[in-house]
């Protein structure tokens, strides 16, 4: 008996990771006859998942069914309930059987606690912005998956220059990858620049241009990013990041904390990228980037409500780099 449960926000990662397993899971000649995707939001749904689950394959291979965007672990019935304790059970060794959700499972469900013994669980939740450790690593699993060579600081400038956003990140090693050819070499951080486009460095810049209070070049960098299609909730959440981490810094600084405390606080995968943020914040008040971070959750509302964002975006850069002036 195989059963999964996938849950979070990163819709591509899952999607990899759903792809995946059904390629090591289904013989290809047979596909077409042992692979069952279910939107499993009505019970009904969910029933009809796992009966399919119980029914041997044909052929060679295994049985997959995808239970997706599936509820169970957020709201379950009584009866839906009684059907997961009969079936999961008996689910023969030959199906492998995934349930996927955007939401975090209810732990204080009968339902999320069945799945969570009987079940692999995986999260699949958007890195953080300002987590420099967890990108890094991110950038080298997915390029060690492709097979993709990188210096340890090539690894960094990806990590730094495609932030969170995971289709891009597959998108960018494939084109290294193909850039790369036959080379046993490593690609280098030059090489990467050149070949990646760098939306979430083009957000640090407009955070550079805000603190630095430029508004020409702050409302020329944000154009830039709406021209290219870039989500605003994902501008913000770029900024957002990077000024915490300055009010982070300039906080332990006042404080006589030294470069090896403020590395650990910040979880940074390289301490002397300290020497970096304290030179950036070397003119920048401990006021003012206190004010900043509301300044940047009232966008982030004003955007989730859906005020038109074009006009929005450009009136808060006005009013943050204002403050900074």
């Amino acid at each position: 008996m195989q059963i999964y449960l996938f849950w979070g926000e990163d819709d591509f990662a899952i999607a990899q990771a759903v792809k995946s397993l059904r390629q090591t899971v289904l013989d290809p000649n047979w596909a077409s006859f042992n692979y069952d995707k279910i939107i499993a939001d009505r019970a009904d749904a969910v029933v009809e998942g796992l009966d399919r689950a119980l029914t041997p394959p044909f052929g060679t291979g295994s049985r997959f069914v995808w239970l997706a965007n599936t509820t169970v672990t957020q709201q379950c019935s009584p009866e839906l309930l009684a059907q997961f304790e009969r079936t999961l059970p008996v689910i023969p060794p030959t199906t492998v059987l995934l349930l996927t959700s955007v939401k975090k499972p209810d732990s204080r469900l009968k339902s999320t606690k069945l799945l969570q013994s009987a079940a692999e669980v995986r999260e699949f939740s958007p890195i953080p912005p300002w987590n420099d450790k967890e990108l890094a690593q991110r950038v080298r699993q997915v390029a060690g998956e492709m097979n993709v060579k990188l210096t340890a600081t090539a690894i960094e400038l990806l990590a730094e220059s495609i932030g969170s956003d995971t289709r891009q990140l597959y998108s960018e090693l494939e084109k290294l990858l193909l850039f790369a050819g036959n080379r046993s070499q490593p690609l280098n951080p030059e090489e990467v620049a050149a070949l990646v486009h760098c939306h979430a460095q083009n957000t640090f810049q407009l955070a550079d241009a805000i603190r630095e209070g430029n508004t020409s070049a702050a409302l020329g960098l944000l154009a830039g990013l709406t021209g290219r299609s870039e989500p605003g909730l994902r501008i913000v959440a770029g900024l957002t990041g990077k000024f915490r981490i300055w009010l982070w810094v300039k906080a332990m600084i006042q404080a006589g904390d030294r470069d090896d405390k403020i590395a650990q606080a910040l979880d940074l995968g390289n301490p002397k990228r300290v020497y970096y943020f304290r030179q950036e914040v070397k003119n920048a008040s401990l006021e003012k980037l206190q004010k900043s971070l509301p300044l940047l959750l009232d966008l982030e509302a004003s955007l989730k409500r859906g005020r038109e964002e074009i006009s929005t975006l450009q009136t808060k850069v006005i009013e943050l780099s204002s403050l900074f002036r």
